[in-house]
């Protein structure tokens, strides 16, 4: 079965879209959560954010992990509201350099370094690894995983939000709803079952499962109007067929949602 999780594509990917995606979207790279509907892009992103710190119980003072951390906006959120240390990791260096403009703007006690997720090397241990939008990316989510738990200090947690498929999909429901989505966003997408046996395979327990489904959908309804913006498909024609099919998968995401087959999920395993 063909795959387009390829990470020298990925890291191509965000190094160049991520200057215009911050302009468009904002700090935040995830999906917002909307509670009444009327909130902004901004407040649902934060939101989001906000709900995985209180699902996960992430406590004051916290040594964190920020897995595919995008712009660090979740890790400076989180040192500056929950006097955490925070670590962002991405394969993207221009995503570094904004995130450290970033935290250096906000007087933020996070650091951002380059670094492959699969093959993560520290030393020190963690509290909590905390992840948004980024596992499904990986061509091994188990080597991720095994990697995660072994730094994570007893009692510590993997809280994680990511894209899945529904269980037990048919071909043809795969082949029209989620291979789209797989192509243009360059992920791999399992189902929060196959996530929750490795988690428990490394000796995690599941401490929260939730599908995020009802309060997200409206991102992609916001998407589909920002890419309306000429100049995503100026640097669509620029960059050719993956970036357009990057922009196809803005429509694919919302017919996943729709369908149902597409989940957006929450996750919660803690280490005893």
């Amino acid at each position: 079965m063909k795959t387009y999780n390829d990470q020298t594509k990925i890291a191509e990917h965000y190094n160049l879209i991520s200057p215009y995606y911050h302009s468009l979207w904002g700090e935040h790279l995830h999906h917002g959560y909307w509670v009444t509907g009327k909130e902004t892009k901004e407040e649902a992103q934060l939101a989001l954010t906000k709900h995985l710190v209180d699902v996960a119980d992430i406590k004051s003072g916290s040594k964190i992990l920020d897995v595919g951390c995008g712009f660090g906006a979740s890790s400076i959120y989180l040192a500056k509201n929950y006097k955490a240390e925070t670590t962002g990791i991405t394969i993207s260096s221009v995503q570094v350099e904004m995130a450290q403009k970033a935290a250096a703007q906000a007087n933020a006690n996070s650091k951002f370094l380059l670094m492959d997720a699969e093959a993560m090397m520290f030393d020190e241990k963690f509290d909590v690894i905390w992840s948004i939008e980024s596992i499904s990316h990986y061509k091994s989510k188990e080597n991720f995983f095994k990697r995660a738990v072994e730094l994570l200090k007893p009692g510590g947690a993997v809280t994680v939000i990511d894209w899945f498929k529904k269980e037990n999909l048919p071909l043809g429901q795969t082949n029209k709803y989620i291979t789209p989505i797989e192509k243009g966003m360059l992920v791999e997408l399992q189902t929060m079952q196959d996530y929750i046996s490795i988690l428990k395979a490394n000796g995690l327990t599941i401490s929260k499962i939730e599908n995020l489904n009802e309060h997200t959908a409206k991102t992609w309804d916001i998407s589909l109007d920002i890419i309306k913006d000429k100049a995503f498909w100026r640097l669509a024609l620029e960059n050719g067929s993956e970036f357009i099919n990057f922009l196809k998968a803005f429509r694919a995401m919302k017919n996943g949602f729709s369908s149902g087959n597409f989940v957006y999920g929450l996750i919660v395993a803690t280490k005893i």
